[in-house]
């Protein structure tokens, strides 16, 4: 399994094709206690991920622009399990405008494109108002973020601040593509209309 083979997937299929690799029988249970571990072995290294990684610039101008928008949830859609994906942004400082509960990890589903249908319901219960595909916008950086939205008729503005160049993610059917998150405006106005 190669790296370019594992961006996008989601932290169930990454353990069970790795459990293969090593001719390990996997299953549920040992993908749930790998879980629970990795979330807390995330919170333990916190210190270390916060001296050895970064945000990407403009991350947090982003997510604070789109909040002042009023009206709009912002949550995670990701391969990642939850712990990891709270604890990722929290480290960063990128957490304050997110809602937890509402997003999609990859302890719920294996497939991308169910995390996105999950988010969505979750979002519709806890708004106590049905949302249709258009009344949302996923920001990605991988051909897989791009499939699953286009998987929910649902609007992807990709950005090339991953493995994946603007060209790839125009190609992968991205309805819009910026080259970072530097400049706030393309997200804005994707959900503004402006």
């Amino acid at each position: 399994m190669n790296r370019q083979r594992v961006d996008g997937m989601t932290e169930p299929v990454i353990f069970r094709e790795t459990a293969k690799l090593h001719d390990v029988t996997s299953d549920r249970p040992m993908f749930e206690a790998f879980a629970r571990l990795s979330a807390q072995q995330h919170q333990l290294c916190a210190g270390e991920l916060r001296e050895r990684g970064h945000a990407l610039p403009g991350a947090a101008r982003v997510l604070a622009a789109v909040a002042a928008l009023g009206q709009v949830e912002q949550t995670v859609v990701t391969g990642n399990i939850r712990g990891a994906a709270e604890t990722k942004l929290s480290v960063f400082g990128l957490d304050s405008h997110i809602r937890f509960p509402i997003g999609g990890y990859g302890e719920d589903d294996d497939e991308r494109s169910e995390l996105v249908r999950l988010a969505i319901r979750r979002a519709s219960h806890s708004l106590n108002t049905p949302l249709a595909p258009q009344d949302v916008l996923l920001v990605g950086d991988t051909p897989a973020d791009v499939s699953a939205a286009k998987d929910n008729q649902v609007p992807v503005l990709a950005v090339a601040t991953g493995r994946s160049t603007v060209t790839e993610l125009r190609q992968a059917g991205a309805d819009l593509v910026a080259p970072d998150l530097e400049d706030p405006s393309p997200i804005i106005r994707a959900l503004t209309g402006r």
